[in-house]
């Protein structure tokens, strides 16, 4: 006897999809699915580690996906891996995705500008200034 796992993907329809997930916090061993289907409006509050071993190139994609098992109920630590293969376009994809994500930080922090709302010039000089040059080298 195999392990028991259960899968979603795109073809998997909404009935269906609720079925597994219900099945998989009950008591199954392995979740499969994609980060695009798994992403929203999920709970799997008895996951335990997540793999994610096909990076989006939305990297709020991968981290709703993570977040499926970092739900209220959860009561385990939770181990995310992240397989990336060295050298090849996956690897790439990362890279784009970890400037995406440095991006969203600098520009959509809280707490940026002042009270009334607005940013001054030099506030918007730091931010572009900032890691521009990290950023965007050639690795």
């Amino acid at each position: 006897e195999g392990y028991k796992y259960e899968r979603i993907d795109g073809g998997i329809t909404g009935n269906m999809r609720q079925e597994a997930i219900d099945r998989f916090n009950a008591q199954q061993f392995c979740f499969l699915l994609s980060t695009r289907a798994g992403g929203l409006g999920i709970n799997l509050a008895t996951a335990d580690t997540v793999i994610i071993y096909d990076s989006d190139w939305n990297p709020h994609n991968d981290i709703q996906a993570f977040s499926r098992a970092h739900r209220i109920g959860q009561n385990k630590k939770v181990m995310i891996y992240r397989f990336v293969t060295r050298a090849s376009v996956e690897e790439r994809i990362t890279q784009v995705a970890k400037k995406k994500m440095m991006l969203t930080h600098l520009v959509v922090r809280p707490g940026l500008g002042s009270k009334t709302g607005s940013m001054s010039k030099q506030e918007l000089d730091d931010i572009l200034k900032f890691g521009t040059e990290e950023l965007f080298k050639d690795e």
